[in-house]
């Protein structure tokens, strides 16, 4: 618990030491509910887009191309899908039907039903959650509902208390605004008892996807043998690492317009640094022997959930809408095309912020 404390206090106090040193006022992004002063500029810069979009291919590249290399590992992996399935699970079906009609009441503009369209979101993941669950079953995998089913739970309360902090940093960069939800942001407690609900359903869904992506081993196929990536010294390593996540939250603070991906990258180093700094096992603990099965599965898993939170976005009542500089361009629903790119390091923390918050084991959950 102390080391959580630690982490968050730095999360918290790295931006607002930005804001300090360049004279700023600090008392402004003290409030709650946390938002935005104003959006960021929506811009193109051809010159920008191109090097952001060199290093997404760069990072991901190798990666997807030791898969695709491994065609005869996929082949027989399929085969043991196919052998692994079960009957799908009754209380999934609950969980689909909840998904559906929620999808339909968020799109769908019935007079009378405005309040319920706006409160939508909640009951649509938790019915996402309870059928990828279920799908996990079918697959012969593992799923955290059914397996440590109280711990599955605790991730809700997690959850929003982990994606506040996502929205207390968006102060300083103005990338989303929220339209539509019914509550004036000055009523502090009409806009949190409107917020923890959604906010509570994202670790759930980054996790079961996880679970669900791991009973497909052609996904991963080759990345349990991959590149080894051993540091001299780990305790240095993991310094530098917490001082350059840090130093990051503070210039995001002071160059919001040009540091802005700071915000999804910065939260991962600083807690895996902190695992590190503590001596606890974590997400990229195999990566020292090659294994890059754990990170690979939970970066696709919320580069998946992403695009559903995206599609359900564009049509519903209550939504947000993107301010990206240099890059809003090629949108895919309201999120310009380079904007997913933040979902990447996302999973990554969605990974080991379960772990340090609720001691959800940050390896997936395979068969």
């Amino acid at each position: 618990m102390a080391m959580v404390v630690r982490v968050i206090a730095l999360i918290v106090i790295a931006p607002l030491l930005g804001l300090w040193l360049t004279g700023q006022s600090v008392e402004a992004f003290l409030r709650f509910p946390p938002r935005p002063i104003a959006p960021a500029p929506s811009s193109f810069t051809p010159v920008f887009f191109a090097i952001y979009a060199g290093l997404i291919i760069a990072t991901l590249g190798p990666f997807v191309v030791r898969i695709l290399r491994t065609a005869r590992a996929r082949s027989s992996a399929r085969a043991l899908s196919q052998s692994a399935r079960r009957v799908y699970p009754a209380w999934g079906w609950w969980g689909l039907a909840l998904l559906v009609v929620s999808w339909i009441v968020a799109w769908v503009p019935i007079d009378g039903l405005e309040q319920a369209r706006r409160l939508s979101f909640t009951p649509l993941w938790i019915g996402y959650t309870v059928a990828i669950s279920a799908w996990v079953v079918r697959r012969g995998g593992r799923a955290l509902l059914v397996e440590q089913p109280w711990r599955f739970v605790a991730l809700f309360p997690a959850s929003a208390l982990f994606w506040y902090l996502f929205e207390y940093l968006n102060q300083f960069t103005g990338n989303w605004i929220y339209a539509g939800t019914g509550v004036d942001d000055r009523d502090a407690w009409g806009w949190f008892l409107r917020s923890a609900l959604p906010f509570s359903t994202v670790l759930p869904a980054v996790l079961t996807t996880r679970d669900w992506f791991a009973t497909y081993p052609a996904l991963f196929s080759g990345l349990d043998t991959f590149a080894p990536l051993r540091a001299r010294s780990p305790r240095l390593a993991a310094a530098l690492a917490m001082a350059l996540g840090s130093v990051g939250l503070l210039a995001v603070a002071i160059w919001p317009n040009a540091l802005y991906a700071t915000l999804w990258a910065a939260p991962p180093l600083i807690i895996v640094a902190a695992q590190q700094l503590s001596g606890q096992r974590h997400l990229f603990t195999q990566v020292a022997q090659g294994d890059w099965r754990d990170s690979w599965l939970a970066v696709i898993a919320a580069l998946f959930c992403g695009f559903c939170w995206e599609l359900w976005n564009v049509f519903s009542l209550a939504r947000w809408t993107y301010h990206i500089p240099h890059a809003q361009v090629l949108h895919i629903f309201e999120m310009p095309l380079l904007g997913y790119a933040g979902y990447l390091p996302f999973g990554i923390t969605c990974v080991v912020a379960a772990q340090i918050l609720v001691g959800v084991d940050p390896r997936a959950r395979y068969r």
